[in-house]
């Protein structure tokens, strides 16, 4: 017996796209306001962005701050204008689905760059709290040098030497931070050893009378001195200074204060005594004799105290000081970095008002 074949019959199919279609096309008009709604959220969020009391919140003088804000309003217009978009198509459902979808992805992009995203919050912390300013003389994790720029990732040193030390910004957050520009006022110290005979209360008077005189020493606080320890040869004093950083290099007038003081209680006859050693050689014992040295072996150097008043350290009145050093501060570096920073243009979170 002959059988048919069977035969398909797509009208089924062209009934569900037509009424497809007819759907689309009803909601047509609702997905073209949701369309415009989102368009003037984002619309409103640049109109926002562009406001200049934006600017004043974050910060008028750092643009790294007003270009995250900006952006940050613009992105929550864009979002708060697409769910209102979903609510108008009546498809809120969907917003779970996003979030939890860019919940997981935020997870693992922030596993996948750890390190970025810790330096770059790190810069953006740093650059509220602005724990330092462009120029400013610091030591940051035992580093030592001017600040030249902070940016997104890292904080930028130019050392004494004139070298670039880029350091983390997530390393500089967490760490220790020594800023020596903050107080324009810098203590200096120096030890000087005085003869055992010598009178100490005279050399502590006529050390701070000739630091007085030193240029860059400022009066208050005033220069100090004190015994710090007895030696074995002669006795330690202690000297303190104060320089004013904004007007005078550090190193410089710590170093003409010593050349200074130094000078003037050698022309005052005062004992600098060095430690002085007594060598005392024995022969070699023959065969069968002790090896034993009643007053110590062969060769024992004998650390001996300085004889009192053996004159070596007086010093003649043609010794006092001659000339004064130029102690004002040449800001070498401070060029260099200004250079730096002209080169970089406005890519500093820092504040240069701080």
């Amino acid at each position: 017996m002959a059988t048919t074949a069977p035969t398909l019959d797509p009208s089924p199919a062209l009934e569900r796209l037509r009424g497809e279609l007819e759907a689309l096309i009803a909601a047509l008009p609702m997905f073209l306001l949701a369309l415009l709604v989102v368009w003037l959220a984002w619309v409103a969020g640049r109109w926002i962005s562009r406001r200049a009391i934006l600017a004043r919140f974050a910060s008028k003088h750092n643009p790294f701050l007003r270009e995250l804000a900006a952006t940050t309003v613009r992105w929550l217009a864009l979002v708060l204008g697409l769910v209102v978009a979903l609510e108008i198509l009546d498809a809120t459902a969907m917003v779970g689905a996003v979030l939890g979808t860019a919940g997981v992805l935020g997870v693992a992009l922030g596993f996948a760059f750890k390190d970025i995203l810790e330096n770059y919050l790190a810069g953006i912390l740093m650059s509220l709290r602005q724990p330092f300013a462009p120029r400013d003389h610091v030591v940051i994790d035992g580093n030592e040098g001017f600040v030249v720029v902070l940016n997104s990732r890292a904080t930028i040193l130019m050392t004494l030497d004139g070298n670039h030390l880029r350091l983390p910004n997530a390393l500089v957050f967490r760490s220790v931070t020594l800023n020596y520009t903050r107080n324009p006022s810098r203590r200096f110290q120096f030890d000087i050893g005085i003869g055992v005979n010598d009178d100490l209360v005279r050399a502590q008077d006529i050390g701070i009378r000739e630091m007085r005189a030193v240029a860059g020493v400022i009066g208050t606080p005033p220069p100090r001195a004190f015994i710090t320890a007895l030696g074995d040869s002669n006795v330690q004093v202690r000297f303190h200074g104060w320089v004013d950083q904004r007007e005078h290099d550090f190193a410089l007038v710590r170093s003409e204060a010593i050349r200074r003081v130094k000078t003037v209680l050698e022309s005052a006859g005062m004992d600098l005594p060095e430690p002085i050693y007594r060598v005392q050689l024995f022969p070699h014992p023959a065969a069968g004799e002790s090896a034993e040295h009643p007053r110590g072996a062969a060769g024992d150097v004998l650390p001996q105290p300085a004889p009192a008043g053996d004159g070596r350290a007086a010093a003649s009145s043609d010794r006092a000081v001659a000339h004064d050093v130029d102690t004002r501060a040449h800001g070498d570096i401070l060029a260099q970095v200004e250079q730096d920073r002209d080169q970089r243009g406005a890519s500093d979170l820092l504040d240069p008002r701080e």
